[in-house]
């Protein structure tokens, strides 16, 4: 466990930004980008039995990214004409699209203009948390529910936008792109921007016989599109055309474990060496007191050459390494041999010192590697340096904390100046962070082993660089599939989000990965009240959350959003993304109800509610904003009982009381993780993540293995808890399998059931970043704990409740039922209804 500090330093926090703007703009401006996973192809069973067989269907599973080498990885632009976007057939394996919160075949992704009486245009890359927007300000703004949406601007979806390899029509008032919605005259070629309501010229361009040929141009067609600039940011880089060539790797390798840690750590890194496409550069550093850096000319030999570690290193030093003899960025099939003798040779720590108070340099050694990474800063005399690939990423195995050099803090927490030194070290690697950022350089923080690696410290280098930190319980299974998964995700670079709001609708809050860009960082125009965003990468697992309100009541029938991002793509290729939304507008509260896509609003509720949970004490706190907030959404929007001081949550969003009762309960603001460091990285990863997993850690997805191989989703009851079943618990960063005590005597169908269980388990997760803890265990073992606080004890409810709300109750025999009933341990934990009750609130019927 970890050791807690004396006094918290006060520093940046290890969560994602949130951006609020000021209150006094007097229009509609926002910002934010999320984005939301998407299957990349059939997701394959790996293990012997069959695929399962559903007995009632099942929601898309959560897969934010494209993980294994086989997918299809991302291709340079190139235009596409109508036909090339044609329906693409996908095994019924498939997870669906979601598309606004609806499961939807792979062929029917909206990309061809919608009608413009449609009330709202469904895109895989903006979920809002309702498909109108209400008129009424009151209701509008009420920040118990809100109003808000999930945007994912870098999510890659099959077919994708229409591509155009040219410049952008923007409004040259406001900025906004054109778009779909936009009121062109054919006969002068002018169109009215939605945002602004300016007309601009189109210098002729748009002029035809009629409004149907306007649809020749994508972006008056679609509602999404790419424009892609050949020019790049990097001087003297050449991009290269191949879709194999991706940025170099460096492996930092911690030199102080354990033997036993050790051996899982080459196991993983000797499997992840072989996932690698044989174009893939890499290096190796190995990092104690000092630093090694690995030379691969050197042939069978492991050679390298060793820097300081209690200093940052020196130019001279740096150019030592760059312009000298040795090689330290080889391709994979030029090196692999000498790669894994590299890894063979590593040998574990021998002197005495505790784990906590061994010297790492993890700073000095993150830094020399940027500097590898960055190369000669000037072109040749005789030509143009070319390099191939986009973004580097730096891939950090650590089993302990810096505590040596740069960015250190010291061994013990007890230490009489702990706070300030450990402020001093969050400062300095977040430094360090924004330093691998300008550079293209994302670095991502692998955790594992029991030593405490002080979190607070190594969170914000991961994070200003646009990558990751994960703790791991080892370096086994689960370090190595987010190795090999952090390597090959694709990820932009210099990315900056805008967001444009139409009549009156501002953003109040934007939760994500990114900070508020500089007003000098792109490019204003006189009337422009964008909300601007710097992003630290570009990457299909992450997502803004965008919280809006509306200056007064709306009177026009529909709002106008559109999001833009532009970044740079892995081959150095400029992108702009634009996204056009239109959603109606409702006089009747009935009607906003109705158009409530429930698991996007718990989600925003869920990571507003997040954000703020900050240490132990702010859970609790939050716990308690939860309870109010439920009552106040009954109160505002619900009805009162009849003859009773009791009042009904609306029918309409009967699912997001239970999902905030899984939140209030869950690894998020519950007490089921036990350190804190734990709880700061699972919340920085909820804050940051799709839709997908965002909805998976919130409420988790129960599925009974039942007879003959098929599968049953049920409520995340404990109910479940039936002695003859198996069952899969999904929670979005662990999936649990549990055997009934009954089924695991039976050898023969619990190794069956077994089997079954975790091929679904690995398919569930097979995109999935990072990849989830799978553990299985027996009932009444001491590791059922972590699935059964995760459950809802409805054992405590009536039977006509349970029944109500467990249907699968019903098909058990009495005498089932006694022995069910007789193996709940009482606790005092509450239920979901009675939970309810103690709001004064009147449990919603299941929908």
């Amino acid at each position: 466990m970890e050791e807690t500090p004396p006094q918290a330093a006060q520093a940046s926090p290890p969560f994602p930004a949130v951006f609020t703007p000021p209150r006094a703009l007097s229009s509609a401006s926002a910002r934010g980008s999320p984005t939301i996973p998407s299957p990349s192809g059939p997701a394959q069973f790996s293990t012997p039995p069959g695929p399962p067989v559903f007995s009632s269907p099942l929601r898309p599973a959560a897969v934010p990214f494209r993980t294994t080498p086989v997918s299809p990885q991302p291709v340079p632009f190139a235009p596409r004409t109508a036909s090339s976007s044609s329906s693409v057939s996908l095994p019924t394996s498939s997870a669906p699209h979601f598309l606004n919160g609806a499961a939807t075949p792979h062929r029917h992704l909206p990309f061809a203009a919608p009608s413009l009486e449609d009330s709202s245009v469904d895109s895989p890359y903006v979920l809002f948390s309702a498909r109108k927007v209400l008129k009424q300000k009151k209701l509008l703004n009420a920040p118990s529910l809100g109003f808000g949406a999930l945007v994912s601007p870098g999510r890659e979806v099959l077919p994708g936008p229409e591509t155009l390899e040219r410049d952008p029509r923007r409004c040259l008032s406001c900025g906004a792109y054109v778009n779909l919605y936009c009121d062109v005259l054919i006969g002068s070629g002018q169109w009215q921007c939605v945002i602004c309501k300016k007309m601009n010229n189109s210098e002729g361009e748009f002029v035809v016989s009629s409004k149907h040929d306007l649809l020749q141009w994508p972006e008056l067609a679609s509602s999404t599109v790419d424009y892609v600039h050949s020019g790049n940011r990097r001087p003297g880089f050449v991009p290269m055309s191949d879709s194999r060539v991706s940025g170099p790797i460096f492996i930092l390798i911690d030199e102080c474990l354990d033997e036993v840690h050790l051996q899982h750590l080459q196991g993983s890194l000797h499997a992840f060496l072989d996932s690698l496409p044989p174009t893939a550069r890499i290096g190796i550093i190995s990092y104690g007191k000092t630093v090694s850096v690995y030379d691969f000319s050197e042939g069978s030999a492991v050679a390298g050459d060793v820097l300081p570690g209690n200093k940052s290193p020196t130019n001279d030093s740096l150019k030592a390494l760059i312009y000298g003899t040795g090689v330290y960025l080889s391709p994979v099939h030029a090196s692999l041999p000498v790669a894994h003798t590299i890894f063979s040779s590593l040998r574990p720590y021998q002197l005495s010192a505790a784990e906590v108070s061994r010297d790492r340099c993890l700073g000095a050694a993150v830094e020399v590697a940027i500097g590898i990474l960055q190369g000669p800063s000037v072109e040749l005399s005789r030509g143009i340096i070319k390099r191939s690939g986009g973004n580097c990423r730096i891939l950090v195995c650590a089993g302990g904390p810096n505590t040596f050099g740069p960015g250190s803090v010291p061994h013990s927490v007890q230490h009489p100046n702990y706070a300030y030194l450990e402020k001093t070290a969050m400062k300095w690697m977040e430094s360090l962070g924004h330093e691998a950022q300008r550079h293209s350089t994302i670095v991502d923080i692998l955790c594992a082993g029991t030593c405490p690696v002080r979190v607070p410290i190594l969170q914000p280098l991961a994070k200003c660089s646009g990558g990751v930190l994960l703790l791991h319980d080892d370096f086994g299974e689960a370090f190595g599939v987010n190795l090999q998964r952090a390597s090959t995700r694709a990820a932009g670079s210099h990315g900056l989000f805008e967001i444009r709001c139409s009549d009156g609708m501002l953003v109040s809050q934007v939760i994500g990965p990114g900070e508020e860009a500089s007003p000098d960082s792109h490019e204003t125009f006189k009337n422009d009240t964008s909300f601007c965003i710097q992003m630290h990468s570009v990457e299909e697992t992450q997502s803004f959350s965008v919280s809006m309100e509306t200056q007064s009541d709306i009177n026009n029938n529909f709002v106008y959003f559109q999001f833009a991002v532009r970044y740079s793509n892995m081959y150095q290729s400029e992108i702009t993304r634009v996204i056009t939304s239109r959603l109606q507008t409702v006089d009747g509260l009935s009607a906003y109800l109705s158009s409530m896509q429930e698991d996007v609003a718990s989600v925003i509720i869920g990571k507003r509610t997040v954000l703020r949970a900050r240490t132990t004490s702010d859970s609790v706190d939050m716990r308690l904003t939860i309870d109010e907030r439920v009552k106040d959404i009954a109160l505002k929007f619900g009805t009162q009982v009849p003859k009773s001081k009791l009042y009904r949550f609306p029918k309409e969003l009967s699912s997001l009381p239970e999902c905030l009762f899984h939140l209030r309960r869950g690894p998020l603001l519950g007490s089921i993780i036990g350190h804190e460091d734990e709880r700061s990285v699972i919340r920085s990863l909820f804050l940051n993540a799709s839709f997908d997993l965002s909805l998976r850690m919130l409420a988790p997805r129960c599925i009974m293995h039942r007879e003959g191989g098929t599968f049953e989703e049920l409520p995340a009851y404990d109910l479940a808890m039936q002695s003859s079943y198996a069952v899969v618990l999904d929670h979005g960063t662990d999936i649990f399998i549990w055997l009934g005590a009954e089924l695991a005597t039976q050898e023969g169908q619990s190794a069956a059931a077994l089997a079954a269980c975790r091929t679904l388990a690995e398919e569930l997760s097979e995109l999935r970043f990072p990849a989830p803890r799978i553990l299985s265990f027996r009932e009444g073992s001491s590791q059922a704990r972590y699935f059964v606080s995760r459950l809802i004890p409805a054992h405590k409810d009536p039977t006509y409740e349970q029944e109500s709300r467990f249907p699968q109750l019903r098909t058990l025999t009495p005498e089932l039922r006694a022995r069910l009933k007789s193996s709940f341990i009482h606790f005092d934990d509450p239920s979901f209804c009675e939970w309810m009750r103690s709001l004064k609130l009147v449990p919603p019927e299941p929908s």
